[in-house]
């Protein structure tokens, strides 16, 4: 699996945020991104999950037998600041739903609701309402849901917002066993992760220099 980005810009209202990111990623291999804020981190993943549409650039994503894949939203978990559970509804209820939308993919199949919840260890809770959990718990809970359904790809924002350092390591633990199975991930984080195979890219913005103002 091999992903190539060429190229990428973005802006932010009529601001350019940034311009000319490129990098390419194989299997197994994390790409951290860090930088201020404001940088263009969060917009560079939400360009990369297809949720905007960046005005220049390229993103593709090929495997090992030369298929193409349509594009690589649909190869790919995002998992953003928000945690996209209904509060109202039990934290099972709110996996089952995201087992039945997301799937599998060819090359792996997801856990059960019950497998992934123990795996973030909190299977003792599942009977709960989804707002009736803790913050961190919540993150936890919103990390299974890239584990019922599987994609090679996970895009996650600020993946350990809110956690202890025990659930940080934990969740550290789970994707370096994504990675380890052959997984991709993309991450923007101003913590420590424990990864495998990093390729680090610090977002710096765009900035305007004297003369550009003149």
């Amino acid at each position: 699996m091999r992903l190539t980005a060429e190229n990428l810009s973005a802006h932010r209202g009529e601001d350019l945020i940034f311009s000319n990111i490129s990098f390419d990623l194989q299997g197994g291999e994390a790409l951290v991104l860090t930088g201020r804020n404001g940088s263009g981190k969060s917009t560079l993943l939400r360009v990369l999950a297809g949720l905007l549409k960046p005005p220049s650039g390229s993103v593709h994503l090929s495997y090992k037998d030369g298929r193409q894949a349509p594009n690589l939203a649909e190869e790919a978990h995002y998992l953003g600041h928000r945690n996209a559970m209904k509060p109202e509804l039990t934290v099972r209820e709110n996996l089952a739903f995201w087992k039945s939308f997301f799937g599998d993919r060819e090359g792996g199949a997801g856990f059960s609701i019950g497998d992934a919840a123990a795996m973030v260890e909190l299977e003792q809770v599942l009977h709960l309402p989804f707002a009736y959990l803790s913050a961190g718990q919540q993150r936890r809970m919103a990390f299974a849901k890239l584990l019922v359904a599987y994609r090679p790809v996970w895009i996650l924002d600020e993946p350990t917002a809110a956690l202890d350092v025990k659930a940080e390591a934990l969740l550290a633990s789970l994707m370096r066993d994504h990675q380890s199975q052959g997984g991709m991930l993309l991450a923007a984080t101003h913590q420590p992760l424990e990864l495998l195979n990093v390729k680090p890219l610090e977002m710096k913005g765009f900035e305007f220099t004297a003369e550009e103002w003149e």
